[in-house]
């Protein structure tokens, strides 16, 4: 009787003792986790996080730019946001914007390191690599990109001439309706390649239309909350099926797409005269052979020339599609803007830059378009360099900063950590 007793005694213990152990190891955790939130005096505010998610659940990740609004609302154009380990701060307001990347430029200058980016871009290319490195690799793009016509006579006839094939196409539709999406993305991506590769595809080649898919797709796939855990949870993530595994499949199809381009440069290549971005790159990498501290290597000209692509494509053929569609929802605008193309175009003359201040009417609208269709509105993120003062608030060395300007419109424009979608700029802010 004793013995059966002691036995009931002993297991009750047991399980006491076991419940013990796994409420002081949940404690353990949970204060871990607060210790290692905490932040430093006048950090800035921000909404209650959850145990080591933070805020990852606060957002819509589908219209990440209207939940910072709420936010802003609440705790004002300095706030702090946080995502499992990764801690980051939405600057919003154009003063304060202009304070953070114009008056103290050098202490936001740098990219955050985050597991999702690191894999993708291995700190490479024209958007996420930083310091000397991105000078780099900046001055040189910027450089050839006015060589090869940016900004000049001949990419605008580059421009025109790929605009009569889109015109083309389109009257091929024969009136019926059809998605302008792929002949729009078609016309944008031939003027990248014409820069980058030195010519431009057909509109029905399949090699073509397949780098356009993985473009696409890839923008997509960045949205979904698997590539958002895969920041917090990066090893768990790896082993885990999901889009983000598509995602990273899509991106060694895209390098593999455009390291046979350049294997095909190689060729027939003449280091004395560059026919487009990749044989300057090239050029500049025989320039720098036995350089050990120079970046000009084929994997950086791989990112480079796939930032390229992103910077060219997605902005421009977002922008015309918005265009169209605030036509189509505003005929009497859009009678007024084809008046005004009438009278001082004609019915055959080109389109062109010089014809721009005669057109104020259609360039107002153009602006318009912009302002109301925000299709950029989480753009690359920053860390701060060294620590720092900004309006009156904390923000310690590499601490990810967000920069949100806000437009007296429908919606922000901003980025986050990221965790949000990485909107590549224009090739005229290609380091926004």
């Amino acid at each position: 009787m004793l013995a059966a007793l002691g036995s009931v005694a002993a297991a009750v213990w047991g399980l006491l003792c076991l419940r013990s152990l796994l409420l002081g190891a949940v404690v353990f955790v949970f204060f871990a986790d607060f210790l290692k939130s905490r932040r430093p005096k006048n950090y800035p505010p921000g909404p209650p996080r959850l145990p080591f998610v933070g805020h990852l659940f606060h957002l819509d990740f589908k219209k990440v730019h209207l939940s910072l609004q709420r936010f802003v609302k609440k705790y004002g154009n300095v706030l702090r946001l946080e995502f499992g380990d990764l801690s980051s701060v939405v600057i919003t307001g154009l003063p304060l914007i202009k304070e953070a990347l114009v008056h103290q430029g050098e202490n936001f200058v740098n990219r955050p390191k985050a597991p999702f980016t690191e894999r993708l871009f291995m700190n490479k290319g024209l958007i996420m690599s930083y310091g000397q490195e991105w000078k780099e690799q900046r001055r040189f793009a910027l450089m050839t990109l006015r060589n090869f016509g940016l900004g000049k006579k001949s990419l605008e006839e580059r421009i025109q001439e790929e605009a009569c094939y889109l015109t083309q196409a389109v009257g091929e539709e024969d009136g019926q309706p059809f998605d302008p999406n792929l002949k729009i993305k078609n016309a944008v991506s031939n003027i990248i390649c014409s820069i980058t590769f030195g010519e431009r595809f057909d509109y029905q080649d399949d090699q073509f239309q397949e780098l356009l898919r993985l473009l696409d797709e890839f923008m997509s796939l960045q949205t979904s909350i698997c590539c958002q855990l895969y920041d917090v949870f990066p090893r768990i993530m790896n082993i885990l099926p999901g889009p983000h595994q598509r995602l990273f499949s899509n991106w060694e199809k895209l390098k593999m797409f455009v390291a046979h381009v350049i294997e095909n440069h190689k060729r027939d290549w003449n280091p004395t005269e560059a026919r487009d971005f990749i044989d300057a790159y090239l050029q500049e990498i025989e320039k720098h052979r036995g350089d050990a501290t120079a970046s000009f290597n084929e994997e950086n000209l791989i990112h480079s020339t796939l930032d390229l692509f992103f910077a060219g494509t997605e902005t421009t053929s977002t922008t015309l599609r918005w265009g169209l569609l605030y036509m189509a929802l505003y005929p009497e605008i859009q009678e007024k803007v084809q008046a005004e193309i009438k009278r001082v175009l004609g019915q055959w003359q080109q389109p062109s830059t010089a014809a721009r201040e005669s057109m104020p009417y259609t360039n107002a609208v153009i602006h318009e378009v912009q302002r109301m269709g925000d299709i950029i509105p989480l753009n690359v993120p920053r860390e701060v360099t060294v620590d720092t003062t900004l309006a009156g608030y904390h923000l310690p060395k590499e601490s990810g900063c967000a920069l949100e300007s806000s437009w007296p419109g429908p919606s922000c424009s901003s980025f986050l950590l990221p965790l949000c979608k990485n909107s590549p700029s224009g090739l005229q802010t290609m380091r926004s």
